[in-house]
């Protein structure tokens, strides 16, 4: 799978509690002026889930942030810091946090109900293809045992026999 990373917006993981944004963002401004830092909430317990996201307005501050934080201890974890995966991949605006559990829940059904359908039409297809092939052995059969009683029809007629033979003779 090749992804697109947003190479101006890191991902910042293993944060402690006791960081917040305020703090993200102090940690980070030392390499070059900060665009936006979100730290998504679990929305049972409405802290932080140890990972954050902080987005530079150059390419090349984000680089050197991540460079020399990577591995950094902050409030005593290390932090794992990386290109971030792009929007689309994570949920959107808000991030896939921010959305309740059920909020895909009507394009699932859909999926389901489609791939049913398609289920569905593949096994009616393949029916009906066994039963044009079922047909069609019985159309070669019969033909066969048309030509096997006209061979046995001619066997027992003396006289088309007899043309038989004077064809073959005079070719």
């Amino acid at each position: 799978m090749n992804l697109q990373v947003q190479k101006n917006t890191l991902y910042v993981g293993g944060l402690a509690e006791e960081v917040n944004e305020a703090i993200l963002h102090a940690a980070f401004i030392p390499f070059g002026d900060i665009k936006d830092v979100k730290t998504p909430l679990d929305q049972a317990t409405q802290k932080h889930r140890s990972f954050g996201f902080v987005t530079f307005l150059e390419r090349e501050d984000a680089v050197a942030a991540m460079d020399n934080m990577d591995g950094a201890e902050l409030y005593g974890r290390v932090l794992t810091v990386n290109y971030a995966l792009p929007d689309r991949i994570k949920g959107g605006e808000q991030g896939w946090a921010a959305q309740p559990i059920w909020a895909d829940a009507d394009t699932w059904f859909e999926r389901q109900q489609q791939e049913q359908e398609m289920q569905r039409m593949q096994a009616e297809q393949r029916a009906a293809m066994q039963v044009a092939e079922e047909l069609h052995r019985k159309k070669m059969a019969e033909e066969r045992q048309g030509e096997k009683e006209e061979d046995a029809e001619i066997k027992s007629d003396p006289m088309a026999v007899a043309e038989a033979e004077i064809l073959s003779q005079t070719t």
